[in-house]
């Protein structure tokens, strides 16, 4: 499946301030970063670094006044359909060392505040067949409601509320998987037919010696996602970060499938 993906932000800074991007494709073996095309006004220079576990970059600059980002790329996906709920768990001690710490609780994923009730309602299963049972209680007990939750929001915060956006979910998810003992990372991403266009968070879990997504909002085939980075939590994920003040003029994210 080949997907063409534009974005565009655009946003005044009344301060200079330093900014992190994370927006570009992810060049990996399931997803074939085809072209791309980062563009930036109202910058200074740009210096980027390499995502978490070397996936993906990030990049620094300076918005000052107007600042607009444009970005455009294609990527080829060639992900299968993997039946999730039939892997195995990967015992502990064979974990590679980027793995184990995705085993711990994180600012948004407070994993050990779970444990108790992760044992509780999913004690009785194993691997991925515990993950697939997570992610439809997620799915079945939260609501997704835009503008429910703010940048704040914890997936402890979320379980109270039972409501959220597709970070919330992807938080609570990590947190149920690392409770269980499994390993969870966030994901962000782009994710054809999502509805509003936006962003799009996901989970990806350590079993049977590799990582498998998981979409707890069931808002797109996860084979439909193109990974931009992956992280703890949005605290790793987030598209912008910025390290001051800004005001949103206007933001919009497109993928449209073209073969």
């Amino acid at each position: 499946m080949r997907l063409e993906i534009e974005i565009l932000l655009d946003y005044y800074f009344p301060v200079a301030a330093d900014v992190l991007l994370a927006v570009e494709v992810a060049q990996l073996p399931d997803q074939i970063l085809i072209q791309d095309r980062l563009t930036i006004d109202g910058s200074g220079p740009l210096t980027p670094i390499a995502g978490e576990e070397g996936i993906g970059q990030r990049t620094w600059m300076t918005g000052e006044g107007r600042w607009r980002a444009a970005y455009r790329a294609t990527v080829d996906l060639n992900r299968p359909a993997v039946d999730i709920a039939g892997l195995s768990p990967t015992p502990k001690r064979e974990l590679p060392p980027l793995v184990v710490p995705y085993l711990f609780p994180s600012r948004y994923c407070e994993a050990d505040r779970f444990e108790a009730f992760v044992e509780r309602h999913f004690g009785g299963l194993e691997g991925g067949a515990k993950i697939a049972a997570m992610a439809d209680w997620i799915g079945r007990e939260m609501a997704y409601v835009s503008g429910s939750t703010t940048a704040q929001t914890t997936a402890a915060d979320a379980f109270v509320s039972r409501q959220g956006v597709c970070r919330d979910y992807a938080h609570l998810m990590a947190t149920f998987a690392r409770a269980a003992g499994i390993p969870a990372r966030l994901v962000s991403g782009y994710a054809l037919d999502i509805d509003p266009p936006d962003f799009h968070a996901v989970v990806e879990v350590w079993l049977e010696g590799g990582w498998h997504l998981v979409d707890a909002t069931c808002l797109a085939p996860t084979a439909n996602v193109a990974r931009i980075c992956v992280g703890r939590d949005a605290t790793d994920i987030a598209f912008m970060t910025i390290f001051g003040t800004a005001e949103l003029i206007e933001q919009s994210v497109k993928v449209t499938r073209i073969d």
